[in-house]
């Protein structure tokens, strides 16, 4: 636990560096690295199950995807939609020549997968942080609460878990969530949304008061408990505990990322359809 929470308020603390010292430009590349890693990490699991995807290709993609909103968009009509279309292509080709019949279907399957589920998920909240908004850092502040609010949720469930869990959530997918965490990650995240809207408004919309941030923190919240539940299936498949060692007490890079892949893509639609 100690591991865990000197990793969390280390991870914290380079997300604050980078926002202080590289504003969103720092934000939008911190999200693609973890983007890129996250998929690195999901293709290794892949290929314990004895599939060869293509791996670099992905990777590259990953990069080309999570920037499109940043780097590609402003300047030229390729949008992140049309570098999905083109992976399409190109795994499609490259499966009729580079994979034997018996695993060109899953080499296929799970490549296209990989770069939907986690760049291009991912991708959201670098839109989130391009949101034509009147204050320059709005974007970048409703994105670091997307975040919180994911991230809180798992912190809160653990230790809601730790302290009143009794009813298992789901047992043959990750045995210690309980019913208790979850509903006190999902009050935690909905508290740190609501302090957090309280301490930043000069950096967020006027109507995005306490309560709105508390209210649209639930959807999230629920989501982030989800979409780690999603990791471990993954992870269970698998036969691995942790996708990496790279964070102490937390994991992999895609331990850290998990809870964000739902919940990015959601939070864009709220904030687009309450600011925008």
């Amino acid at each position: 636990m100690l591991k865990r929470t000197l990793s969390t308020l280390a991870l914290w603390g380079i997300v604050s560096l980078c926002v202080t010292f590289f504003g969103s430009t720092g934000g939008v590349w911190l999200i693609t690295a973890v983007a890129a890693l996250t998929l690195r990490e999901f293709y290794a699991l892949i290929e314990r199950l004895g599939v060869k995807v293509f791996d670099r290709f992905g990777i590259a993609l990953a990069i080309a995807i999570t920037l499109a909103p940043w780097a590609l968009e402003p300047h030229t009509p390729v949008r992140a939609e049309l570098l999905l279309a083109l992976a399409v292509v190109i795994f499609s080709i490259r499966i009729l020549g580079e994979r034997e019949p018996h695993n060109r279907v899953e080499t296929l399957g799970w490549s296209l997968f990989g770069v939907i589920y986690v760049p291009f998920m991912l991708h959201y909240l670098v839109r989130i942080i391009m949101l034509n908004t009147p204050h320059a850092n709005t974007g970048m502040a409703l994105c670091i609460w997307v975040i919180a609010a994911s991230k809180f949720c798992d912190t809160g469930a653990l230790l809601s878990g730790m302290a009143f869990g009794r009813h298992k959530m789901s047992p043959n997918i990750s045995p210690k969530k309980t019913w208790e965490g979850a509903i006190g990650g999902v009050l935690i995240s909905a508290g740190i949304s609501a302090g957090y809207a309280a301490l930043f408004t000069q950096y967020l919309p006027a109507n995005f008061t306490p309560l709105v941030a508390a209210l649209m923190a639930l959807p999230i919240a629920i989501l982030a408990i989800v979409s780690d539940l999603i990791e471990s299936v993954i992870k269970r498949r698998a036969d691995i505990k942790d996708t990496g060692k790279a964070i102490p007490g937390i994991g992999g890079i895609f331990d850290l990322s998990d809870s964000l892949i739902l919940t990015a893509p959601v939070g864009y639609i709220l904030l687009q359809l309450l600011y925008l």
